[in-house]
């Protein structure tokens, strides 16, 4: 079967993403294109004896290699020369689509023109020409609507069809340029338009002739050239009526970009996004962990022990096996709720919007508005924060928001210091948990400059930032972008998740049958680590010791405190488990959490993070071994230090390796750092 490679080209929200899902739906994998973190989206697709493969190249304006997503383009295009361009167009916005759309025909490789949003073009009054269209150029034209589907079933025979005639476009600019160019090879030798403006480069007495011939530097002079030849075409096959198209989105406008109301709607849409995540995704977060913990860690533990395996095996099994996948598996509800928003905003044309609202405060940081997107985000989870910034153009801005996102204090922190400011803080916990997370987003500014002055120099890169219509996203379309990036996230990140769950879970009752925590590897590890954490004033043991496993998730402190605090009670028995009944309440619990979920989305109010009342001799236990001001760094340092093992799963995935054990490091020093001198600082304050 032969395989034909089509590279998938076109100006940002054009509807490539939703032209590529409709073309191979879940086939569709992501990643990272090698040694850059811009993301990479590619499908197989078997066609008429043909596998065909889809390669999306980042959405661009313009073949001139300067950010990264062009280099990217223009490196696939030239190195790798794909067998088909398929080029996606914004049909109501045709003239500006076509200046890119001129650059790529002179590669002179058999290209597909999707005239998307064809539907959006008629309502504003716009027809074009497609058989002109095709005439003129020598290419296949289909026109789609994105939101719906239609048309899109044209795609795969069209490229098909280019490809097995071996359509060569046609591109054409001024007699005195066309000649200068015929001049640097015969025409026998076939090279492209591509090939020759790149030897004209290099060519100095003809470069020097067109300069001299036109006035201006050569690279002025062939934008001139595509310029008039996109705008010529689009004379030559666009007819337009009167339009009325853009008049809802600049009603809109009015509104979502003013100086002040705008960041009103702002803060509105995110705080509904977050209300409507966590509200719904919490009921099933909580079964998915009871279901886990409640029911198959027991079941399988009870069916293990009928079948003579050893306690230790059991525990570990139960606690470390199931109880790894359930980890990992609380955060799809979260994730997968929070993608399908964002996801829904960005295709409705929202999300450019906020960036150009926030893109001002955004460039004293040197970084664009888009940035305060995954920002955002992080306060509600660090995991989907850090994938979503692979919509940012630039290696550099990507990398110095991954790093910014982690000291975003997310809700499971918020559990930590409802916890502590429950004990330590009676009379002004409001004051303490903002102070907290005032501190962290001060670190991550502190942060950003940093990299900003030193690793990362780079100039901020200015573009021109395009508003799309305001649209209504195809449901599929934006389910199935979610089940992607959410699978994507479970298969890579997970695995990393619960291999680590494995080994913190050994650390914690290795040797076996230990009974005592404080003899556990984990325990003695505390012990070692004492002297490093007794400069910020925790110096005991335990305290230490708790540290460990709540690099798995940051809510798991309390619970690891009070395993540690109250070491020596014995296992719960599993013999007494009846698993048909269990079942069938797990079963009910789900509906319940359906009901709870759905119920959520009618109530106005915050979701409600509570830590549950913990025993009165814990607390007194805590109260024993910690002051105001040490638990007040103790807050500091788990506010601070890279927050889960999640986070740093998907900073691995999304910057590499060395970036993210780097900035683990990083992380840990700025955490002890801070803690230090709010130990030092309140213990004169809180004396």
């Amino acid at each position: 079967m032969k395989t034909i490679r089509v590279a998938i080209v076109g100006n940002p929200n054009v509807g490539k993403t939703t032209i590529l899902n409709h073309l191979a739906g879940t086939r569709l994998k992501v990643g990272n294109w090698p040694g850059v973190t811009v993301e990479k989206k590619e499908a197989f697709i078997n066609f008429h004896n043909y596998k065909i493969h889809l390669i999306d190249l980042p959405g661009i304006y313009t073949l001139e290699p300067v950010a990264e997503d062009e280099r990217i383009a223009v490196g696939f295009l030239e190195g790798e020369r794909p067998d088909v361009i398929l080029n996606i167009v914004d049909t109501p916005n045709l003239e500006r689509n076509l200046i890119l759309t001129t650059q790529l025909l002179e590669f002179g490789i058999p290209t597909v023109i999707v005239l998307n949003m064809w539907d959006e073009a008629k309502r504003s009054g716009i027809e074009v020409d497609t058989d002109r269209l095709e005439e003129l150029l020598n290419i296949k034209v289909v026109k789609t609507v994105g939101r719906t589907g239609e048309g899109v079933e044209k795609i795969l025979p069209a490229i098909v069809q280019v490809f097995e005639e071996e359509r060569i476009p046609k591109v054409s600019y001024s007699p005195d340029v066309e000649r200068v160019l015929r001049e640097i090879a015969p025409e026998e030798e076939q090279r492209s338009k591509r090939d020759l403006i790149l030897a004209l480069d290099r060519s100095p007495e003809k470069k020097k002739h067109l300069e001299d011939r036109f006035g201006k530097p050569i690279k002025d002079i062939l934008d001139d050239e595509r310029f008039a030849f996109a705008r010529g075409l689009a004379k030559e096959v666009v007819r337009r009526r009167g339009t009325t198209g853009r008049d809802v989105t600049d009603l809109i406008d009015r509104v979502a970009l003013h100086p002040f109301l705008g960041f009103v709607v702002f803060i509105t849409v995110i705080y509904v996004t977050f209300k409507v995540a966590f509200d719904f995704s919490t009921p099933f977060v909580d079964w998915i962990d009871g279901f886990m913990v409640g029911f198959l860690g027991p079941a399988f533990g009870l069916a293990l022990e009928s079948l003579g395996f050893p306690e230790w095996f059991i525990r570990f099994f139960s606690e470390a096996v199931i109880g790894g996948v359930g980890f990992v598996l609380t955060f799809a509800p979260l994730i997968g709720s929070l993608y399908l928003l964002i996801t829904i905003l960005e295709m409705s044309g929202y999300i450019p919007r906020v960036a150009f609202l926030m893109d001002r405060f955004m460039h004293r940081l040197g970084l664009h508005g888009r940035s305060v997107i995954p920002l955002i985000m992080g306060f509600g989870c660090n995991v989907p924060a850090i994938v979503a910034t692979r919509t940012m153009e630039s290696t550099r801005d990507k990398i110095l928001v991954t790093m910014m996102i982690p000291f975003m204090s997310c809700p499971a922190r918020l559990v930590v210091f409802a916890f502590f400011v429950s004990i330590f803080f009676k009379d002004n916990p409001a004051v303490v948990i903002t102070f907290l997370y005032l501190l962290g987003i001060l670190v991550a500014i502190f942060t950003a400059i940093l990299l900003r002055k030193t690793a990362y120099r780079g100039t901020l890169q200015h573009f021109v930032m395009e508003l799309p219509p305001y649209r209504l996203p195809s449901l599929k379309t934006v389910l199935i972008i979610t089940w992607v990036h959410l699978k994507d996230f479970l298969y890579r990140a997970g695995t990393l998740i619960f291999g680590a769950s494995i080994v913190i879970w050994l650390l914690l009752n290795t040797p076996p049958g230990v009974k005592n925590i404080s003899e556990s590897v984990a325990g003695k590890i505390g012990k070692a680590l004492v002297p490093v954490f007794e400069p910020i004033g925790i110096d005991n043991w335990k305290a230490v010791t708790s540290l460990i496993p709540a690099f798995l998730a940051r809510e798991i402190v309390i619970s690891s405190m009070g395993t540690i605090y109250t070491a020596g009670e014995g296992l719960s028995e599993v013999k007494d488990f009846n698993v048909k009944g269990e079942f069938k309440n797990q079963v009910l619990s789900l509906g319940q959490a359906f009901k709870e979920a759905f119920i959520s989305l009618t109530t106005l109010k915050v979701v409600a993070f509570e830590v549950e009342e913990e025993e009165e001799g814990l607390k007194d236990l805590i109260r024993r071994d910690f002051s105001p001001a040490s638990a007040l760094s103790f807050m500091a340092f788990i506010l601070i230090y890279t927050s889960c093992l999640g986070t740093f799963a998907v900073m691995m995935r999304e910057i590499g390796k060395r970036r993210a054990v780097l900035f683990l490091g990083y992380s840990f020093l700025a955490a002890w750092t801070v803690s230090f001198i709010v130990y030092r600082t309140s213990g004169l304050i809180l004396q």
